[in-house]
């Protein structure tokens, strides 16, 4: 079971209530919109407040304890947060949890206004985990391998209706997005797992990609540079003087973001030689390489 309010706040689940709030105060101050200008560092700030709102009550721990991320239709509490929108953060909560919640818990304040997750739609599978009826519908979806990793907009024709959804970026296979409002009616949501369609040209292994590039002969043999498309941008790299086929090359940084840290992984480039066409050779030059290459 998933208990991904824990990785928000990057404690263990048998952390002590001092070592949880130790831990929010330390990433609050980290993320807190009046000191961090980044990007995304608002959005950041209200999950931390809503993990440690949940994780600091000894009833709504024990209920997420009990649940997980179920209680979240199945995603981590980051993807969770993110597809539901921006809104309020305290009515959403009180619903899945029960009880109030406030945002004042954080000792900072005043962001509850600014826009927690909006509109998300309190229907069965939630709340208490109670008897409701489950108004939420479930489907699979595959995606490209580029969507993926950089994200973006994605359609799907679900019950006849042509449906436009936000991907993030960095999202893995096998994850969970819910479309609000999407679900059997109308009234409930639409959950949807996430498959990766594979791609002629690269692997991924986490936020690690790898890639196979063809180098000339001569290249592999004498040194010299070649281009390579990468996910980011074109790069011109550099090949040592006798590289052997296989060898890899590391390109840092230009792998898959990671949603939580923001950091990219790398991104691996395997040699492969690209043998000349022996027929379009100088015939001297064949017959000179025929004489003098090394059989072994």
């Amino acid at each position: 079971m998933s208990n991904s309010l824990y990785e928000t706040l990057g404690v263990s689940e048998k952390a002590t209530g001092d070592e949880i709030k130790k831990a929010y105060r330390r990433l609050a101050r980290k993320y807190h919109p009046d000191i961090n200008k980044d990007p995304g560092a608002e959005d950041k700030f209200k999950e931390i407040n809503a993990a440690y709102e949940i994780l600091s009550d000894e009833k709504k721990r024990a209920q997420y304890d009990r649940h997980g991320d179920a209680m979240f239709g199945g995603q981590n509490f980051h993807d969770f947060a993110s597809s539901s929108g921006m809104g309020n953060l305290d009515e959403i909560l009180k619903n899945i949890f029960g009880g109030g919640f406030s945002a004042s818990a954080s000792g900072f304040g005043g962001f509850s206004s600014r826009g927690g997750f909006s509109g998300f739609r309190q229907t069965g599978g939630f709340g208490g985990f109670g008897d409701e009826e489950d108004m939420d519908s479930r489907a699979k979806v595959t995606i490209p391998f580029d969507v993926a990793v950089k994200g973006g907009e994605h359609s799907i024709n679900f019950n006849g209706e042509n449906i436009k959804i936000k991907i993030p970026n960095g999202i893995n296979d096998g994850e969970k997005l819910r479309i609000k409002g999407k679900g059997n009616g109308g009234r409930g949501d639409l959950i949807l797992t996430v498959n990766i369609a594979p791609s002629d040209e690269y692997e991924r292994d986490g936020d690690d990609l790898y890639k196979d590039v063809l180098i000339p002969l001569k290249t592999m043999m004498f040194g010299g540079k070649i281009d390579v498309k990468t996910p980011k941008k074109d790069v011109t790299i550099k090949i040592a003087e006798n590289s052997k086929s296989g060898q890899k090359i590391r390109l840092k940084g230009y792998g898959v973001q990671n949603r939580k840290s923001g950091i990219f992984g790398d991104l691996y480039l395997r040699a492969r030689v690209s043998l000349p066409d022996v027929n379009a050779l100088d015939g001297e030059l064949a017959e000179l390489m025929k004489q003098k290459l090394p059989e072994a």
